[in-house]
């Protein structure tokens, strides 16, 4: 008896096929020719490490949500890799530690995590980031986010918006200029990132309440964070802040939500959010963090298949049908200058059932 569930694929996985596909393809090429453009270059992390390896290169990496085995060669824990982040981090401090500073890499590949969240029921996706390892200024950090939204709308995002965060601002006012005990800054972080004002009085965090309403369009937002009263602790960081919108004014609408920390495990003191009109969801992440040995960096992560699915399925553009007796020098020098061709094998096939559009006649294409 057939097992029907035989073929069925297991929850948040999903077949791309032809149109699908190439339109995932068309759009993480674009991407990376951006980031190439702006001297990225390419590494090619592979898809399994040791756990240990991916738990220690950067704080924040939770292991629990990898798939896990034990490697038969070395009976060591292996990892199926949920971030490329921390994999470039490695490359960062290893392989190429000695290469000059600031470094910049850039990567495309899938990562897959155990378990999805409500918001995003995948299990693998696209990610496609790059990484500026020496440097978390605010100069380093305008030029990541202006190449995320050039790789963003390479892809074919529209409408971009990017939203900035401050992930370390509990942990900084808390040191002095508003003292919190430290069992209490978790707790006041989680009602901060939950917008929920009663909680953080009721959580001793009532000095924190302004941060709630410091958010919304950047200009307006960071007029309403230097007022906070803080002794000049947050001074740099929105001097910081005005540096980065200035440089991608124009590219991307803006805005700011200091308290925001959901999804920066390990980013320092710059985070940021993206969006894009008509793609559900977020498309990607990115800020400053530290790898392995405390080197500075600045980088971020796209998840552009929400993007491509609300885009649509790519045209797949002329085909050119070539018959059993066809001019092969004739058919290699269409291909040369882009036709796709589809070589017929036994002579009954139909070239318009099968989706061409040109036939080979002599040594030039006509229409089906």
């Amino acid at each position: 008896m057939t097992d029907p569930t035989a073929d069925l694929l297991p929850v948040g996985l999903e077949d791309r096929l032809p149109a699908s596909a190439r339109a995932l393809t068309r759009a993480r090429r674009a991407a990376l020719d951006a980031m190439d453009a702006h001297g990225y270059d390419r590494v090619i992390p592979p898809l399994i490490e040791f756990e240990k390896s991916m738990a220690t290169r950067m704080s924040g990496v939770a292991t629990r949500r990898m798939f896990r085995f034990v490697d038969p060669a070395s009976l060591r824990t292996l990892a199926l890799r949920s971030d490329i982040t921390v994999q470039v981090g490695r490359i960062a401090a290893t392989s190429m530690a000695t290469a000059p500073r600031p470094l910049r890499l850039c990567y495309a590949g899938e990562v897959t995590v155990i378990a999805s969240d409500q918001l995003d029921p995948a299990r693998q996706r696209l990610q496609i980031g790059a990484e500026l390892i020496g440097s978390d200024s605010a100069a380093a950090a305008a030029e990541i986010v202006d190449v995320a939204i050039e790789a963003l709308s390479a892809a074919g995002a529209q409408g971009i918006s990017v939203d900035f965060t401050l992930p370390d601002l509990v942990d900084t006012l808390a040191e002095s200029a508003l003292p919190l005990s430290p069992e209490k800054v978790e707790d006041v972080r989680r009602e901060l990132d939950a917008k929920d004002a009663g909680a953080l009085k009721a959580a001793g965090g009532e000095a924190y309440l302004p941060l709630l309403y410091a958010a919304g369009p950047f200009d307006e937002a960071s007029r309403r964070l230097a007022a906070i009263d803080a002794g000049g602790a947050l001074a740099t960081r929105l001097e910081g802040l005005r540096q980065i919108a200035a440089r991608v004014e124009g590219k991307a609408r803006v805005t700011l939500d200091p308290a925001e920390r959901h999804g920066f495990q390990y980013q320092s003191w710059f985070g940021f959010t993206l969006y894009a009109e008509g793609a559900r969801g977020t498309l990607g992440r990115g800020g400053t963090y530290r790898v392995g040995g405390g080197e500075p960096a600045t980088g971020f992560s796209l998840y552009i298949d929400p993007l491509v699915d609300a885009l649509g399925d790519a045209p797949a553009g002329d085909l050119l049908f070539l018959p059993e007796d066809h001019d092969r020098d004739a058919a290699a020098r269409l291909r040369a200058i882009g036709w796709r061709t589809l070589a017929a094998l036994d002579g009954t096939e139909d070239a318009a059932g099968l989706g061409c559009t040109h036939r080979l006649v002599g040594r030039e294409p006509q229409p089906v």
